[in-house]
């Protein structure tokens, strides 16, 4: 599928996710596993704060004047904020633990971070990103690329 060169920036780091979640959907019940991929997602998920900024503040707010008029838009918004409070919740549930129990998160919070942001990136890809193509104006897309931070842009990128 040929992505708006806007978004294009933000579906190269949806790339890494991906790839970290779907290794980690996988994890070994050891420790070292669980340390290892546990470390990766969250590591991942507390760098991409800029990216999930872009998403609720730009492409939701721009997305707001057709959620009463478009159904897709309304589902594709609901969706968006549910998944990003699940994946926050998760991540500050285990964080939240007193420090002698935060060593020790399973593999099975492990695989279900991996499950929520594996899924969440798939929604992205697949339903908000062309809801944002399709109702979002050349301005507005030129906004969300403009607040893309600059280590994804590609200095050959048409936009």
């Amino acid at each position: 599928m040929k992505r708006a060169a806007q978004l294009q920036p933000l579906s190269r780091q949806h790339h890494l996710g991906l790839n970290l979640s779907r290794h980690a959907k996988e994890c070994a019940d050891g420790p070292n596993a669980i340390a290892e991929h546990w470390l990766n997602i969250t590591s991942y998920i507390n760098e991409m704060q800029q990216h999930f900024q872009i998403e609720d503040n730009l492409m939701a707010h721009a997305l707001q004047p057709h959620r009463s008029s478009k159904p897709e838009v309304a589902s594709v918004l609901n969706t968006l904020d549910a998944q990003h409070k699940s994946l926050h919740e998760l991540m500050a549930e285990v964080q939240g633990l007193p420090h002698s129990q935060s060593n020790h998160v399973t593999v099975g919070q492990v695989k279900k971070l991996a499950t929520l942001l594996y899924d969440h990136i798939r929604f992205e890809e697949r339903e908000l990103f062309p809801i944002v193509e399709r109702y979002l104006t050349t301005e507005e897309l030129e906004v969300i690329y403009d607040a893309s931070p600059d280590s994804i842009k590609r200095s050959d990128e048409n936009r």
